[in-house]
């Protein structure tokens, strides 16, 4: 791999005698990994484990098998895991993460929540944030909504609102060189100190989100010392903020700040991160909000409720809302998101129809069997056909209705069984061969 002459001469710089093995990382294959997802019903094992990080493992997983489908796993290589694991979060946190997609970290932070609190997971682009509904969906959490925002726009909804926020910052991407060198052709000496520039920017309305107490992660892909330790002393030097020491495991090294990590793929396992957690202090900032409200008509409350008390096993707990005929269902305690773009609001729970309601495929991805009234599995031979688009025979005798699809003992959306035959309700966006 050819890289800059200036990022060269930098690293020889930085790395010292190191430099050389750094350099060299470069010509070996980048390395894989994914993560299984704790909300899942079923689980399963898989054999090469990474030491001292849940849920992770190295290698590869199919986009077309019946796990990655279900949300059982989600692809995210072994550096950018480490961000996941630094931040932690605890049951029942509210938590932004400001700049989300694909959604492999807000993934992560949604397996330590466990349902519980609420994840605002945020993205800019409308065209990446469509991706992140798409993996957020899969992976089958309630209490989560994606928000298609700047920075300075979320701020004026949720001061001093949040008790973590993971900045995954836009940067010059140095560590994905190796794994997509296509990232080099953005690259030049100056081209850091410019990502420096906004990822202060961003800083500066994510601490106005950040109630006293609370955690910033900061992270980056990059090794680049502008965007990293720079930043890093910015905000200690211009913040009533401390760093909180995070611990070297699994080849992660001390950045150029004590307590800070660098991930070098000449000593980690994985590709290029650089990770720091800081606690604000104190704030000025108020964290008063006005809560979200139900806006649902008698009607389509009624429509709502006989799905429920015939389909489900559960109570479904929250504030429900209507966006034309879509319904949904946000976390507790999320105040009026009415002036942002909204991605997808809560779980999807369905679309009323003409005197009906019908449930969503999100709905049955992220419901366990003893929720549903109804189930019904579907053999590997029957999966590759029901993703293609095509209905299943199911048994003969079982009664009409609307059943969860399953298969490996986790689910797949909501069908009709008619007849003995299995309606497809795949979304027809998602369908591929196999």
């Amino acid at each position: 791999m050819q890289l800059p002459a200036k990022f060269i001469e930098k690293y020889e710089q930085l790395l010292g005698q190191e430099a050389q093995a750094f350099f060299d990382s470069f010509e070996q294959e980048p390395i894989s990994g994914f993560r299984t997802n704790p909300l899942k019903e079923t689980q399963q094992e898989y054999a090469d484990k990474i030491p001292h990080m849940e849920w992770s493992y190295y290698g590869k997983v199919s986009g077309k098998s019946p796990e990655h489908v279900t949300g059982l796993v989600y692809s995210q290589e072994p550096a950018a895991q480490v961000v996941g694991q630094v931040a932690h979060p605890q049951a029942e946190m509210k938590i932004l993460d400001l700049a989300a997609a694909p959604g492999g970290k807000s993934t992560h932070l949604l397996s330590y929540l466990e349902n519980t609190g609420l994840l605002v997971s945020n993205e800019i682009s409308t065209k990446r944030s469509k991706i992140l509904v798409e993996n957020i969906e899969r992976f089958g959490a309630r209490n989560v909504v994606v928000t298609n925002e700047s920075a300075d726009r979320l701020e004026k909804v949720f001061s001093g609102y949040f008790d973590l926020i993971v900045l995954d910052a836009p940067c010059s991407g140095e560590g994905m060189f190796r794994k997509d060198p296509d990232a080099m052709r953005y690259w030049d000496e100056n081209y850091p100190a410019q990502c420096a520039e906004l990822q202060r920017e961003i800083l500066q309305s994510a601490l106005k989100m950040l109630r006293p107490g609370g955690s910033l992660i900061y992270s980056t892909c990059t090794w680049s010392t502008e965007e990293n330790e720079e930043v890093i002393q910015w905000l200690l030097d211009s913040y009533d903020m401390e760093l909180e020491e995070l611990e070297n495991v699994n080849g992660t090294v001390s950045g150029l700040i004590p307590g800070t990590l660098r991930m070098y793929p000449h000593h980690f396992k994985g590709e290029g991160q650089f990770v720091a957690r800081l606690r604000l202090l104190s704030s000025e900032v108020s964290s008063e909000f006005k809560p979200a409200k139900s806006n649902l008509s008698r009607e389509q409350s009624q429509l709502w409720q006989e799905f429920a008390k015939e389909n489900l096993k559960v109570q479904i707990n929250g504030t429900l809302q209507v966006f034309g005929d879509q319904l949904y269902l946000l976390p507790d305690g999320l105040p009026d998101l009415s002036k942002l773009k909204i991605a997808r609001n809560g779980l999807h729970l369905g679309t009323f129809k003409k005197k009906r309601f019908e449930p969503s495929f999100a709905l049955g991805l992220a419901l366990h069997s003893q929720e549903v009234v109804r189930r019904v599995d579907i053999s590997e031979v029957d999966f590759q056909q029901y993703v293609a688009g095509n209905v299943v025979k199911v048994a003969s005798d079982l009664p009409n209705g609307w059943y969860q699809v399953a298969i490996n003992g986790n689910g797949l959306g909501f069908a009709k069984v008619v007849s003995g035959t299995l309606k497809n309700t795949f979304p027809k966006g998602l369908r591929f061969q196999v």
